[in-house]
């Protein structure tokens, strides 16, 4: 019982470190729209949506502001005006047909072990031609009879591109952003076409194809390298053998959800994202591994994002010493886990299923972040960690 007390601690503590690591012009004039945490700018009619597209294109060239597009954890109040500080001057709500989310990017095994990333997308192939894609809806899982309930959870089941915010931020809160995501040890900035959804209703079906004017908006991408293909010469990052096989975990999740809700996402995408399953513990093996893996390797991914936000530069990237450094700490964190602690302690990165599991759907995001809470008071003395203020329920 003391392990699983110190392993939800260090846990907590990797974890709220880690949703740090993933990874334009300046300010004079204040922005025209001052955003609230749960709103920013949202069309209502086409008067409305031509007025926005033109404020938004004169951000970088009039206001000299930049245009953030964020998907992640950056969607929380928590996150990004929180722990990272940001005051955006305006938002807007968009749908990004070239692009889908994945959750590729390598974090610590058992307990951050991936986080959001994107990778480009052809609409005109999604799902692609010879996949026969499980239909959407609630009761999915009941329907599974290909793929069992633990090999599938969830992820690839949106298929209208990437749903995100555009946050219009400062040159200086934007160098911080790229800081704060890794100093570009992993992420290249690309600008992206954005299309604003044509309703401010979050009750309004996504379109497969958007109607409106796109405006192009800066985001932060990492690529994987395919199969056959050689990584990147410069801004490369390290990668797990199968991309798509880790799991978030429930606190990482419970960001994006909170996010999605306190931005007003369309309801739909909010329901995507509370179906994705997270990366759960099962075992007490696995407990007794997370409570040795983060006890050895916590602290020295700690000091490394710290030199990453001590020796950022005025654009927020860090010196290639710094990169090179980063790159062979998560090499050596992820050659552990896979030359012993797997082997000895079991699956970091995916749920091991329980007994049952064939015919009780694995645990929901919102259930598995639910029965974390209760493991942790049902603890003598253990009180719960809150990771946000906002418990992410919709109200219609």
């Amino acid at each position: 019982m003391e392990a699983d007390r110190y392993a939800g601690d260090a846990n907590a503590r990797a974890m709220a470190s880690l949703s740090n690591v993933k990874g334009v012009v300046w300010s004079r004039k204040p922005s025209l729209v001052q955003p609230t945490p749960s709103h920013a700018i949202g069309p209502t009619d086409s008067q409305t949506l031509r007025d926005l597209q033109t404020y938004l294109t004169q951000a970088e060239e009039q206001r000299g502001t930049v245009l953030y597009l964020a998907y992640g954890s950056n969607l929380s109040n928590e996150t990004f005006r929180g722990n990272r500080g940001i005051k955006p001057l305006s938002q807007v709500n968009v749908q990004v047909p070239e692009l889908r989310l994945t959750f590729d990017l390598p974090g610590i095994p058992y307990g951050e072990p991936c986080f959001a990333n994107t990778a480009r997308r052809d609409p005109n192939n999604d799902p692609p031609a010879d996949q026969n894609p499980v239909p959407y809806s609630e009761k999915s899982p009941l329907f599974l009879s290909d793929i069992s309930a633990t090999q599938d959870y969830h992820k690839d089941r949106w298929h209208k591109g990437l749903v995100g915010v555009v946050y219009e931020v400062t040159p200086e809160d934007y160098a911080h952003i790229i800081a704060t995501e890794g100093g570009g040890s992993s992420y290249h900035d690309i600008l992206v076409d954005c299309y604003p959804f044509s309703s401010s209703d979050p009750a309004t079906p996504v379109p497969y194809r958007p109607n409106t004017a796109p405006f192009r908006a800066h985001t932060l991408f990492a690529p994987a390298t395919q199969p056959g293909e050689q990584p990147p010469e410069d801004g490369g990052r390290f990668q797990r053998p199968d991309t798509s096989y880790a799991q978030p975990s429930a606190r990482y999740l419970k960001l994006i959800t909170d996010g999605a809700s306190e931005c007003k996402l369309p309801h739909e995408y909010q329901d995507y994202l509370n179906d994705i399953r997270p990366y759960t513990v099962t075992t007490q093996k696995q407990r007794l591994g997370q409570y040795v893996f983060l006890s050895l390797w916590a602290p020295i991914v700690f000091f490394v994002l710290a030199l990453q936000k001590a020796f950022s530069n005025e654009k927020g990237q860090s010196p290639q010493w710094v990169k090179l450094l980063a790159g062979a700490i998560f090499s050596a964190v992820w050659g552990s886990y896979d030359g012993f602690f797997k082997n000895l302690f079991g699956d970091g990165e995916r749920t091991i299923p329980k007994k049952g599991d064939e015919e009780d759907p694995p645990l929901s995001n919102k259930e598995a972040w639910s029965e974390r809470q209760a493991d942790l008071l049902s603890s003598p003395g253990q009180q719960p960690t809150t990771y946000s203020e906002k418990s992410g329920t919709r109200s219609d």
